[in-house]
């Protein structure tokens, strides 16, 4: 499995009595410039989520993955052995905001009954990362279940041979959950530095500082290969510290590199991240904008000249619009997702792959992406500007025209097909972030604090619970 792969990348609520109930927007998130009924669309994201879970339990449930269009199911971490309930571990925090309180239940009850992670077999550690850390963490924070901060735990112990066997820090691809043998060194940016959002939560939670130190040290052994320019390739040896590519993108296997740098100083006031990020941040405006036809995008360049190797942009490069705006450079932030609003235009669903020079799609399959999205609800947090949420509803209502199957959502495996062609798979990622996404741009939930919050790279909501 690479970072190329398709995919990759309460009583447990008694308490809470009705909160779970859509509730009153506030002021700042009314939008009522244009009349449109935001509440009553939040209804429907949450009803669709709702027969979505439905299906997944009546026919996949404690496997990774559904199969929305067969009805079937599919592992997606471990290559041999059981599912690991991914699709359940996504879903938590999501179900929470959204007040559909008796399926929490039901998921926690499932985890609590079968998860565990003794077992003779390999897990990418990114992806575990991300997605089950993440997860049980974020649902602990939802629910206060110490069983899912200790099975958090219990993994991020699994995980970290992955740094500690690493002669720099930067962490091994893989790593053996029962015998902790490591393997594959040549790793990516994301793949290194993508742990101190989960790890610096973690440590925080059980007062065991080892694993905010094993994220800082690996995010340090990224930065500290930076060129003379400030600017990272996106392949690099994790043993020796030396580069095996030369080219530079704020896309992937690069993106949740840049995001983390901001989450370490965004969750934990650390000045070393902030510093990294900003140094990052310099870099690629001077070097990697680029304005052609009006729009403003971020091109592909040699990490250590700044010469431009190609217009290319992964849909996922469109998070990097909602992380400037976090990080306070709103002008280019709006003309980056400005930027992909027009090729969601063009589509009318993202293609997977886009060159901007050609305006055209060189990859025209749609994995259900949540970046372009993700970047609406960053922005619209920050500004207030119904603008965001308006390019949000056209992204979710495309997506209900389009990929709604029979049991579920599914992705795309031809955008330019008329209608387009459907696949049959639903990523764990489309439970923990786009329908996380809309219904908090669209709802104004009280679950959710607007005004402080942190969502990691793969949507877990790691501050801003209430």
């Amino acid at each position: 499995m690479n970072v190329y792969k398709r995919f990759a990348r309460r009583t447990v609520l008694g308490a809470l009595g009705s909160a779970g109930a859509l509730g009153v927007l506030p002021p700042r998130l009314a939008s009522a410039k244009s009349g449109f009924d935001w509440h009553k669309l939040a209804l429907d994201v949450r009803g669709e989520m709702a027969w979505a879970w439905r299906n997944y339990v009546e026919r996949a449930f404690g496997h990774d993955q559904i199969k929305p269009v067969s009805g079937t199911a599919e592992e997606f971490l471990l290559s041999t052995g059981p599912g690991l309930g991914l699709s359940i571990v996504e879903a938590l925090d999501t179900l929470y905001v959204m007040g559909l309180d008796s399926e929490l239940e039901e998921g926690v009850r499932w985890i609590k009954n079968n998860l565990h992670f003794d077992i003779d077999g390999e897990l990418q550690v990114f992806e575990a990362n991300i997605r089950m850390v993440g997860g049980l963490l974020s649902g602990w924070l939802a629910t206060k279940n110490k069983h899912l901060l200790e099975l958090a735990q219990d993994l991020a112990n699994r995980l970290l041979p992955a740094f500690a066997k690493s002669p720099t820090g930067m962490p091994y691809r893989f790593v053996n959950l029962k015998t902790g043998a490591v393997r594959d060194p040549a790793s990516y940016p994301a793949e290194i530095g993508t742990y101190i959002s989960e790890f610096g939560t973690l440590s925080r939670a059980v007062g065991d500082n080892r694993y905010y130190d094993a994220a800082k040290k690996a995010a340090k052994g990224c930065f500290d290969q930076r060129s003379s320019i400030d600017l990272v390739a996106d392949n690099i040896d994790i043993e020796t510290g030396k580069w095996l590519s030369r080219r530079a993108s704020i896309g992937p296997p690069s993106d949740s590199y840049f995001e983390y740098l901001y989450g370490g100083w965004r969750l934990f006031g650390d000045a070393d991240f902030k510093n990294w990020y900003d140094v990052h941040a310099k870099a690629i405006a001077a070097y990697q904008i680029e304005i052609l036809d009006g729009r403003l995008w971020f091109t592909q360049v040699d990490f250590e000249t700044g010469a431009r190797l190609d217009r290319h942009q992964s849909e996922l490069a469109a998070f990097y619009a909602g992380l400037l705006g976090k990080a306070g450079d709103m002008e280019h932030a709006r003309a980056y997702l400005n930027s992909w609003a027009d090729v969601q235009a063009r589509f009318g669903v993202l293609p997977e792959g886009f060159d901007y020079g050609t305006f055209a799609a060189t990859r025209s399959t749609n994995e259900l992406r949540p970046e372009f999205v993700d970047s609406c609800l960053a922005l619209f947090v920050h500004s207030g500007d119904e603008h965001w949420q308006q390019l949000a509803r056209i992204h979710y209502e495309n997506m209900k025209a389009t990929s709604r199957g029979p049991y579920g959502y599914t992705i795309i495996d031809d955008i330019t097909t008329k209608p387009m062609k459907q696949g049959d798979a639903c990523p764990g990622y489309w439970w923990a972030e786009q329908m996380k996404y809309y219904y908090l741009l669209f709802s104004g939930t009280n679950r959710f604090n607007y005004k402080r919050n942190y969502l990691s790279t793969e949507g877990k909501i790691l501050d801003g619970l209430r």
